[in-house]
């Protein structure tokens, strides 16, 4: 993931002021920043939920501004709220975004007993999502976000309210997938105590980039 010069107001409020910053493969990249920082207009641009006149943003090489459909491709997210059909099970939550992937239904079924067997989650799979506590459902989010074989995979402070056991699930988790698949990690989070030693920090503060590096470095 590659972001140059990325610049976007709201009005004449600006939300984000010349950010860059890369994200290379296999690392993973902890986005901190108090609330009104401009971590959510971030992950919007790069989305493409917001479009942005200034700056540009690549996804594995894909620009997302001109090359929209090949970049998003290559896409997984994992918004703060929860996107999951509730009265849907979770095989037919799964079943349908990558149906939306153009994945056939043998394969699609194929990654996502794979999957779900990494997180545990298999056995559950013809549980509805209602039926699941907040966790699980975080777990089957990251599945889903998956299930294409992004090449960047963004979160958006997707541990918020669970329980420690389950943030410290989805941490390690999401650590051994940057390290196991080589996927570039983009988490925005406010919990310190989370961090990596290995992690790369971004520090954004009032729309701009006001440090980036080595968990040490940046400390």
């Amino acid at each position: 993931l590659k972001v140059a010069n990325l610049a976007y107001a709201y009005g004449k409020k600006p939300a984000l002021d010349q950010v860059s910053f890369a994200v290379a493969a296999g690392q993973c990249c902890i986005l901190l920043g108090p609330n009104g920082a401009g971590k959510s207009t971030l992950f919007s641009l790069i989305t493409h939920l917001y479009d942005s006149r200034d700056g540009n943003i690549a996804i594995a090489g894909f620009d997302v501004k001109r090359q929209s459909r090949l970049a998003l491709a290559r896409l997984g997210v994992v918004f703060q709220q929860p996107t999951l059909d509730m009265d849907l099970s979770v095989v037919q939550n799964l079943r349908y975004h990558a149906a939306l992937h153009g994945i056939s239904r043998r394969q699609a079924d194929e990654r996502i007993q794979e999957e779900l067997e990494r997180q545990g989650m298999y056995s559950r799979r013809q549980e509805t999502i209602r039926q699941l506590n907040g966790g699980h459902r975080r777990r089957v989010e990251i599945a889903r976000a998956l299930l294409h074989k992004p090449s960047v995979l963004l979160l958006d402070e997707p541990t918020v309210g669970l329980d420690v056991p389950s943030r410290k699930a989805i941490v390690d988790y999401v650590h051994h997938l940057a390290a196991e698949q080589g996927i570039a990690v983009l988490w925005a989070r406010h919990l310190i105590g989370e961090i990596a030693p290995s992690d790369q920090l971004i520090v954004l503060h009032q729309g701009q980039v006001r440090a980036t590096g080595a968990v040490d470095e940046v400390l």
